[in-house]
């Protein structure tokens, strides 16, 4: 039995980051993470700093990161909230690798804060984000 697509919004603080049809949504909250395909039951849940990876209708994969916030599925409708979202293709990889390092190694010897973790996952996010975008 064929399924109508989900119909999908990223949105952030200042724009829709993305809208369109997919088949499959593979995003992470903070209880693990989670496959949205069409027929899924309603959900609320919060998203971690996080790549999510779209397979749209047309059978091309979409990567973008999300500094947290909030999935929403009702009805086939999917909607992604967050403070801050970029696509993948955006992502200037050289700059994220370049901030993400430091932050690495500061972690690692215990001297991270609670703000410089949390960026620290976004920047991690964008990488992941930004090269999987770079292999499609």
């Amino acid at each position: 039995m064929d399924r109508s697509p989900l119909h999908v919004e990223v949105v952030s603080a200042d724009r829709v980051v993305w809208s369109g049809d997919a088949v499959n949504i593979i995003a992470r909250t903070v209880e693990g993470d989670i496959g949205i395909l069409p027929g899924h039951e309603p959900l609320l849940a919060v998203l971690q700093p996080s790549m999510v990876e779209i397979v749209t209708a047309e059978g091309t994969s979409e990567s973008l990161m999300v500094d947290g916030g909030f999935i929403s599925v009702a009805h086939d409708h999917v909607s992604l909230l967050a403070q801050f979202a970029e696509l993948g293709k955006e992502v200037s990889l050289e700059e994220a690798q370049k901030e993400l390092a430091p932050l690495v190694q500061k972690a690692q010897q215990g001297h991270a804060d609670d703000a410089e973790i949390h960026r620290l996952k976004m920047l991690k996010a964008q990488v992941r984000a930004g090269e999987r975008a770079a292999s499609n």
